[in-house]
């Protein structure tokens, strides 16, 4: 099952009418190196205009610019970071970040490993994993870039997060995902539900490796860039059912997570998700959980 019309009849069946997206970039400005630089009028100067994100503390959308933002001397000293509007949420919901520790379990390529970092203004500990090599020396560059002293990155896949033997006060899980037709032109022609299901089957396992690091008043923060429910509500359901995760409110832009996906009926927690169809922003979905207290 795949093509066009197979995934915009899913989209009704969700309640959002497909419509074409022209993302705008975005930049998000890294405060802890950026204090006092007067950036948005640094950048007008090179011909970059920027225009405030009402719903991001430090995002400004890029309508205009006349160089690249990726080429100004302001990106490569580590000033701001080029990162999709949508992207930047995630990190923001986390409370109390400043010392903690921190696991951004799927980090490559690292604008979010960055962003906690800058968050955290260098304090306390992130261990950054990922998988992909290839995409670690990239992100090695990001964090070089941007100044970043507190993280240790590791080549590791986020299933085997329980090796470390430690326990996290904050964990980032941005799994790997199918992703959406806003960034990818030829999405609707790659996909399956197949492909979909498989990286659901994924994403369960990571997501019960990782819990097992999480410290009893832990919080993690769990978010995809797909629009598919198999990777977004349904595992979150399931999360709530087998891993003795509870989902708490969150206060971000999007609609509430659905409670009921194709006649099945989910835990009525899942409402508290906040799934973000595409607009300004790419499609996103975004979770915050914690472990079930006993009494």
């Amino acid at each position: 099952m795949s093509g066009k019309q197979f995934f915009i009849d899913r989209y009704a069946k969700l309640g959002w009418q497909f419509k074409e997206i022209q993302l705008t970039q975005s930049i998000r400005i890294n405060q802890t190196n950026a204090k006092a630089k007067n950036l948005p009028v640094r950048l007008r100067k090179l011909g970059v205009d920027t225009e405030k994100i009402l719903f991001l503390p430090m995002g400004y959308w890029i309508p205009r610019s006349v160089v690249s933002p990726g080429a100004t001397a302001e990106y490569l000293l580590g000033l701001y970071s080029i990162q999709e509007a949508a992207a930047q949420i995630p990190a923001l919901l986390f409370t109390a970040l400043g010392g903690k520790m921190v696991l951004d379990a799927c980090a490559a390529p690292g604008g979010k490993t960055t962003q906690l970092a800058d968050l955290m203004n260098n304090s306390g500990s992130i261990i950054a994993l990922d998988i992909n090599k290839t995409r670690l020396t990239a992100m090695a560059n990001h964090l070089d870039r941007c100044h970043i002293s507190n993280t240790a990155v590791y080549n590791l896949d986020a299933r085997q997060a329980n090796t470390l033997n430690l326990n996290f006060d904050r964990i980032l899980l941005d799994v790997p995902c199918s992703g959406n037709f806003t960034s990818d032109d030829q999405w609707f022609r790659r996909r399956t539900l197949a492909d979909i299901e498989q990286n659901s089957k994924v994403q369960k396992e990571i997501l019960s490796a990782v819990v097992k690091c999480l410290s009893p008043n832990g919080e993690m923060v769990y978010s995809t860039c797909s629009l598919e429910p198999e990777e977004d509500e349904l595992n979150m359901d399931w999360a709530v059912k087998n891993l003795g995760l509870c989902i708490q409110k969150v206060d971000c832009i999007g609609v509430d997570g659905l409670t009921e996906v194709f006649g099945k009926k989910l835990d009525s927690q899942v409402a508290n998700c906040k799934r973000i169809w595409p607009d300004q922003t790419q499609g996103f979905f975004v979770s915050k959980l914690k472990k079930v207290q006993a009494s």
